[in-house]
C-alpha cells in the first residue's frame, strides 16, 4: 500500500512567473546591451522598452491565470484564452500609442523595439514551457473520503455499517 501525501504538489506559479521574468529580463538585457553598442542610444532604448513591455504584460497575464487556476480551476482554461486575447490586444495598443506618440521615429528605435518583444516573447515561452513540463500536476484527485488499493479499487470501510466486509 502507499502513503498519502502530506505535501501540496500543485505548483503555485510563483516560480514560474519569477523563473520567466528573469529570463526574458536577461535577454532583454543582452539585446539592450547589443543595440547600445551596435545602435546607439535610440536602439538601447528601444530595445529596453520592448523588454518592459513584454514582461509587463505576460507577468500580469501569468499572475492572473494563475490565481484562477488556484482558486477555480475549472475555469482556468477560459481565463487563458482571454487573458492571451487580452495580451495581444494590450501589446497592440501599445504599439498604436508609441507610433502616434512619435517616440518610435525619434526617441526609440522601431527594429530594436520590435526585435526585442521577440527575443523576449520566445524566452519567457519557452520558460514557461520548460516549467510547465517539469510540474509534477497530477491528471485528477481522489476524493478524500475514499480509500484506495494498489490496483485502484474502492476498499470499503468495515466500520461504516457495523459489518466487516464479506461478512453474513
Amino acid at each position: 500500500m502507499t502513503t498519502e501525501s502530506k505535501q501540496d504538489t500543485r505548483p503555485n506559479g510563483v516560480a514560474m512567473l519569477l523563473g520567466a521574468a528573469m529570463v526574458a529580463l536577461l535577454l532583454g538585457g543582452l539585446t539592450t546591451f547589443t543595440g547600445a553598442i551596435a545602435g546607439g542610444t535610440s536602439a538601447a532604448y528601444g530595445a529596453l522598452a520592448g523588454t518592459l513591455i513584454v514582461v509587463a504584460v505576460f507577468a500580469f497575464g501569468t499572475f492572473v491565470v494563475n490565481a484562477v487556476a488556484g482558486s477555480m480551476p475549472t475555469v482556468s482554461l477560459l481565463v487563458a484564452l482571454m487573458t492571451y486575447t487580452l495580451q495581444v490586444l494590450v501589446m497592440a495598443m501599445v504599439f498604436v500609442v508609441l507610433t502616434r506618440s512619435g517616440l518610435l521615429d525619434d526617441a526609440l528605435d522601431r527594429g530594436w523595439l520590435a526585435g526585442s518583444v521577440i527575443v523576449c516573447t520566445f524566452a519567457w515561452l519557452a520558460t514557461q514551457v520548460v516549467y510547465a513540463a517539469k510540474a509534477r500536476i497530477p491528471a485528477f484527485d481522489l476524493p478524500s473520503d475514499q480509500a484506495g488499493d494498489a490496483a485502484g479499487h474502492t476498499v470499503s470501510d468495515p466500520t461504516s455499517d457495523g459489518h466487516e466486509a464479506g461478512a453474513q
